[in-house]
């Protein structure tokens, strides 16, 4: 294999499982590009797959931040790109797999980072506790509708980051992503899932959470230092059960806003996936999924092979 095989869609529509089943066919690794599933410890809510579950396949970028530590695009650009580049050199096919769009694309597309500036990054921080991200979120809308319809209002990081990079460059914060030019040849495979199926995965994967001990899992966080973690504390989940252990939420509370805020965050990283016109999509179901983007795989492989020959 000579490019890079992606599998990218909503939460809960089984992106691991066939990033597992496409490495054991092809002979590849898999890259993690879910950018909470870099954290050590935050395994719950964010279904990291199990060492069991891997099956000898291994998998990179897992387990590589302590909760207390920023994750970002240009910092997970630079990590994955080198897995990229080595399993690549050693004739592996590298499975980057997960939902996080901009990490997808920071990975495998042609896509610079704008520097930051540290006295406007400090002014919009200090605004937080005054406007709040909602106020943020606003203004964002009026100068980057765009960016705004891909935020979620309550990332604060990200709408900070995003106001920054507009007043630092004078232009929209959409507009530092260019058009869709890849870095690496390869193929990019969704997985398609009707949204009422999706709404019902998603509730019954939070319900699988609690069942599994995940409050005990965000209290132990906390405990690491969690609240502090400018990245981390902003999960889905996580979230929400901090807010109860707070005592801002009673439990029940903090499920069923994680259902939502969890619904709400796989309709944006659909849509973001499905302005992506590279994307190759497959029903999440479909009888022979393994078969059918194990062609595509190979399909764009011989491709990339054949580009490279000319």
């Amino acid at each position: 294999m000579s490019g890079v095989i992606a599998v990218v869609g909503a939460t809960a529509s089984g992106k691991s499982d066939l990033g597992v089943e496409l490495a054991l066919r092809l002979g590849g690794e898999v890259v993690n590009a879910d950018s909470m599933q870099l954290y050590r410890g935050m395994d719950i809510g964010t279904a990291k797959i199990t060492a069991a579950e891997r099956r000898g396949v291994p998998h990179h970028l897992l387990d590589v931040l302590d909760v207390t530590e920023p994750a970002n695009a240009a910092g997970y650009q630079r990590d994955a790109r080198a897995h990229i580049d080595r399993l690549l050199a050693a004739g592996r096919a590298p499975i980057l797999v997960g939902g996080s769009g901009l990490y997808i694309r920071a990975a495998i597309d042609h896509l610079e980072f704008p520097g930051t500036d540290p006295e406007v990054r400090a002014r919009l921080e200090a605004e937080l506790p005054v406007v709040g991200a909602a106020g943020l979120h606003a203004r964002l809308a009026r100068s980057d509708p765009a960016a705004a319809a891909a935020i979620l209002p309550g990332n604060a990081r990200r709408v900070v980051r995003a106001l920054e990079v507009i007043e630092i460059t004078g232009r929209p914060f959409t507009a530092t992503l260019p058009g869709h030019e890849s870095h690496y040849p390869g193929v990019q495979i969704g997985l398609g899932v009707p949204r009422p199926e999706l709404d019902d995965r998603i509730a019954a994967r939070v319900d699988r959470m609690w069942r599994d001990g995940f409050v005990a899992e965000v209290r132990a966080l906390a405990e690491r230092g969690l609240r502090e973690g400018r990245t981390a504390s902003r999960a889905l989940g996580y979230a929400q059960v901090l807010r109860f252990l707070a005592g801002e939420y009673d439990e029940d509370t903090a499920k069923d806003e994680t259902v939502r805020a969890t619904r709400r965050f796989a309709r944006r990283q659909e849509s973001w996936f499905r302005r992506d016109p590279r994307v190759h999509w497959l029903a999440y179901d479909a009888p022979d999924l393994a078969g059918q983007a194990e062609r595509l795989a190979r399909s764009g492989a011989e491709s990339a092979d054949h580009s490279a020959t000319k």
